[in-house]
């Protein structure tokens, strides 16, 4: 049983779950946590392979990409952080100048949240973003094509490598994710349905499946390490066979790369791997 999505069931309302964020009158609500032990460690800081800045900028990356990915700009933000006692204010302005960053890259404005002390950084972030033409998961038609940006499995082999007490790249996806943001704004009146790629391929497919009762006839096969690895924020979307010329010439402007991998059929599609921040998936069915 997934836990986290029986638990949203006895809470929310349904009306308006099931995307990367929730739509209300021209506005989408999205949040995202970046906690301690579940999305990064201290250690990282102390060796730095992170720093508190960079682990602050990536905690509204994660966030941004749900806008993005329902073709909305965000406009504002909300905090809640979790500060331990030990924090220096040294550590306290990096982690300050993370949030600052994206706000000036992003264009939105920081209008408030919370603080509190704690044993563990923990970040909590709610951003409102506005849309003219929002683009849902349940909007993908049979005969749509999949296709997902950029590369992926560098966040799960990054992982790994950390997890193992390594060190990688300061240019990696798992520290900066790589935002597609201005081709999908441009390319948005063409997408069907879209969503970001958090969990992996795998699983956010399994999630379009089931929004959609559709299944997916795959051009080639795809491997483990590309289909599994979460935390990639690439945008996984569909189109019609029609647009496709127009959304790749978008795609090429923008030096972007597009991996068209599936079409939509009827069925269904299961996911049969194990999905959890720093675990290794496995038992495979």
């Amino acid at each position: 049983m997934n836990k986290e999505d029986y638990f949203i069931k006895q809470i929310a309302n349904q009306k308006y779950i099931g995307d990367d964020g929730a739509y209300i009158d021209g506005y989408v609500y999205s949040m995202d946590s970046f906690f301690e032990n579940n999305h990064f460690k201290k250690e990282w800081v102390d060796k730095k392979i992170f720093t508190f800045k960079k682990l602050a900028y990536k905690s509204m990356l994660v966030n941004i990409s749900d806008a993005i990915a329902m073709n909305a700009k965000p406009k504002y933000a909300l905090l809640s952080v979790a500060i331990p006692k030990t924090y220096s204010k040294k550590d306290l302005k990096s982690l300050a100048k993370g949030f600052k960053k994206a706000e000036k890259k992003f264009g939105f404005k920081i209008i408030g949240g919370d603080t509190i002390e704690n044993v563990k950084l923990d970040i909590s972030i709610t951003i409102i973003s506005k849309t003219k033409n929002p683009i849902f998961r349940n909007r993908l038609l049979k005969d749509d094509l999949l296709c997902y940006t950029g590369t992926l499995g560098e966040s799960k082999r990054d992982l790994e490598k950390l997890l193992r007490g390594e060190t990688i790249s300061k240019k990696s996806k798992f520290i900066k994710p790589k935002l597609k943001a201005e081709f999908f704004y441009e390319a948005s009146k063409y997408i069907n349905s879209s969503m970001d790629i958090s969990d992996g391929l795998f699983f956010e497919l399994e999630r379009l499946s089931k929004q959609n009762s559709l299944g997916f006839e795959f051009f080639e096969k795809i491997d483990e390490s590309i289909g599994i690895s979460g935390e990639e924020y690439e945008l996984l979307f569909s189109f019609s066979e029609e647009n496709r010329s127009k959304i790749e010439e978008i795609a090429k402007k923008h030096k972007v790369k597009l991996n068209i991998f599936a079409k939509a059929i009827d069925g269904s599609y299961k996911n049969s791997y194990e999905n959890h921040h720093f675990k290794k998936s496995k038992d495979k069915n």
